[in-house]
């Protein structure tokens, strides 16, 4: 294990133990989240070594490394996938004249399936080698490892994209300065993230899977957003919500604390109907450079 001495976002050195709950969906191995004493930013904190934290990931429950339609969440998740990578194309295609597009995180390369489909030239880089495989095996798309990011040269892409990805990436502040350097000067980054401040985020408390230990280094708002990426020169233009997170996220915080399906769906039902702008159970926020 390694312990942050600073804080990811303003490398305060001052924080204190915010929530200690469990990995739920592999290791039941016990980790904290801490809260910045100054910027009131929540990241996980001690967190496994590199090398090894992609042990963590091993679970048929990561549906999205997973082909598995075993379960009802699954047969949901992959079901509400087919209408969600639509959109997801059609909202960049709303944000962009060009069609030269990055996946950070790719997965198993569904969604870059489908921007090929609809006329992107694409790349996809994805740190798992059994989620490379089957995007070669499922989807015909050649995904290059993570560590090809620092190859790259700048200002290739008018959209890169990150698909609640930000949470995982182990160098926050190295990887988003790279990412930024290869967007072209009217270039779009798109993050969706899982929100702390949502309902059903207060609502499941340790039990709320989108905390997801020890794989998701950091727990976002808008606030945090905005002020991690000010860092970059980048402006949060709009933000989006992503409502089919909540039940998705509900229905497996259920299943973690031992109660029902049904709750599930209505308690994500609910942290809809109350959310407000900045309050929905994931988001999607869209960058640009600011304008000097």
């Amino acid at each position: 294990m390694i312990t942050r001495e600073q804080c990811p976002i303003c490398e305060s050195k001052h924080s204190s133990v915010f929530m200690t709950t469990k990995d739920f969906s592999v290791s039941g191995e016990s980790f904290s989240i801490v809260t910045c004493a100054d910027c009131g930013f929540y990241y996980t904190n001690p967190v496994p070594e590199e090398d090894i934290i992609g042990k963590y990931y091993k679970s048929d429950a990561y549906v999205s490394h997973s082909s598995s339609k075993k379960g009802l969440i699954n047969r949901v998740y992959h079901l509400v996938r087919w209408y969600s990578l639509r959109k997801k194309v059609a909202l960049i295609k709303k944000l962009s004249k060009g069609r030269n597009l990055l996946d950070i995180g790719a997965g198993t390369g569904h969604f870059l399936s489908v921007a090929g489909q609809k006329g992107w030239k694409v790349t996809g880089l994805e740190p798992d080698d059994d989620a490379r495989a089957l995007a070669k095996t499922v989807n015909g798309i050649d995904l290059l490892p993570l560590d090809k990011l620092h190859e790259m040269q700048p200002g290739q892409f008018d959209v890169i994209t990150m698909w609640h990805v930000l949470e995982h990436v182990y160098h926050l502040k190295r990887d988003l300065e790279k990412l930024v350097s290869l967007l072209k000067p009217n270039g779009t980054l798109v993050v969706a993230v899982p929100n702390r401040k949502s309902y059903d985020a207060r609502y499941y408390k340790e039990f709320w899977a989108a905390y997801d230990l020890p794989i998701h280094l950091y727990h976002f708002t808008r606030p945090d957003i905005q002020r991690l990426m000010d860092q970059f020169d980048l402006e949060l233009v709009q933000t989006r919500p992503m409502v089919f997170d909540s039940f998705y996220v509900s229905m497996l915080s259920e299943k973690y604390k031992g109660g029902n399906l049904v709750n599930g769906i209505l308690t994500g039902l609910k942290s809809n109907w109350l959310a407000e702008d900045d309050s929905y159970s994931s988001q999607i926020y869209i960058l640009r450079r600011k304008k000097h």
